[in-house]
């Protein structure tokens, strides 16, 4: 198979869980046909020595995702919120030092 066809397939991207984590972890990405092969492709690509418990795959397209730009408007508006720091709240002192 030509690289030209595989570059064609859609672009998939590989996130696995390890038998110590409890989360998936991205990986990379790999060109497939379809979900089932980019599945096996993972697998022999990124678990070849049995590190993995879990595979997911999915087609980059359907990833949104923000950009260095948003980074303003997406984070620093959360700042403007004190009831999510501590210092908001009185402790009383019958709690003692948290």
């Amino acid at each position: 198979m030509s690289t030209t066809a595989l570059k064609e397939w859609p672009l998939w991207e590989v996130f696995v869980r390890s038998k110590q984590g409890l989360e998936h972890k991205h990986c990379g990405s790999l060109h497939a046909a379809d979900a089932q092969q980019a599945l096996q492709m993972a697998r022999d690509v990124y678990t070849r020595r049995q590190e993995g418990v879990s595979i997911w795959v999915l087609p980059s397209a359907a990833i949104t995702a923000s950009g260095p730009d948003d980074k303003e408007a997406l984070f620093e508006p959360a700042a403007d919120k004190i009831y999510r720091h501590p210092t908001f709240y009185e402790i009383p002192e019958e709690v003692g030092h948290m």
